[in-house]
């Protein structure tokens, strides 16, 4: 239901006295406190301007009148309650220093997961609802300061309370036990998570795992997954492509290795050379 919304304002305006009518030359809607100047203005300078008094006068009209809220040039201030929804806003402005309380604390711990386990359930205890980015900001603090015991301590936590399962964290996690040297344990999550998200694996995932059979020498595995990749259709980036190839010749597969960069390696590169940039043709592929 529309809200009518009165006001009470003055119509200002002049007239001559030679007889055109009583419908003013000049009107404006003014509203308090600029009514009240604008009429001392009328009433003080117009009679001035006036040449011929005798015969052209001024009469100033100041009345009042109510104004109603339909004219849309006139904004009337609602005083309304203030909207409340039915979800919860998850505010980001404090979640650096969450993330930074979270990585000393993690810092100070023993290698025990009950102790571990129990101060990280302190850490959340009081939070209304996860704080999911102070999580991924603590352990991308942790990567950088490379952390890697940690970030799969923290992490198996995650897994455990089935929180922040995003490709990022996955991707992370791959990546430290990968600097950690834990090749049965990145194997046992790559699994789960072939199995679980099938179709929406990353090339990123993928490009981590042959990374880091390739950093650790398993050819085989590596084949492997790249099995998996042409099987979902998953294309490879560059860098995985020269891993795939060194994975065939070192499996003894020149002929694979061959097809495999033909039909993945790109033919041409751009490169900036004295300032300037350049289209040049990729090199063949050299077995290191």
């Amino acid at each position: 239901m529309a809200e009518l919304g009165l006001r009470l304002g003055f119509r200002i305006g002049f007239v001559h006295s030679s007889g055109f009518g009583s419908d003013p030359l000049w009107n404006a809607d003014y509203f308090p406190p600029a009514s009240v100047k604008i009429c001392l203005l009328f009433l003080i300078y117009f009679p001035l301007l006036s040449l011929s008094r005798n015969s052209f006068g001024f009469e100033i009209r100041c009345r009042p009148y109510i104004h109603s809220s339909t004219d849309r040039s006139i904004k009337l201030k609602k005083s309304g309650k203030k909207e409340h929804h039915l979800w919860m806003k998850r505010e980001s402005a404090g979640s650096g220093q969450k993330a930074l309380n979270l990585v000393r604390i993690v810092s100070k711990l023993p290698n025990e997961k009950e102790i571990i386990y129990g101060e990280l359930d302190k850490w959340t205890a009081w939070e209304t609802e996860f704080p999911v980015i102070a999580t991924a900001k603590a352990l991308e603090i942790l990567r950088k300061r490379r952390q890697w015991l940690r970030i799969i301590q923290v992490t198996k936590w995650l897994l455990s309370k089935g929180q922040v399962l995003t490709m990022g964290t996955y991707d992370t996690l791959l990546l430290a036990y990968d600097m950690d040297g834990r090749i049965d344990e990145a194997e046992t999550v790559w699994n789960m998570i072939i199995q679980t998200h099938t179709r929406s694996v990353s090339k990123r995932l993928f490009s981590r795992m042959i990374s880091l059979y390739d950093h650790h020498h398993l050819p085989d595995k590596i084949l492997e997954v790249f099995a998996d990749m042409e099987e979902l259709g998953v294309k490879p980036d560059e860098d995985t492509v020269r891993r795939i190839g060194r994975a065939f010749h070192e499996s003894g597969q020149p002929d694979k290795q061959k097809l495999v960069l033909e039909k993945y390696q790109k033919k041409w590169k751009y490169i900036h050379f004295n300032g300037e940039r350049a289209r040049v043709r990729t090199a063949d592929y050299l077995v290191e």
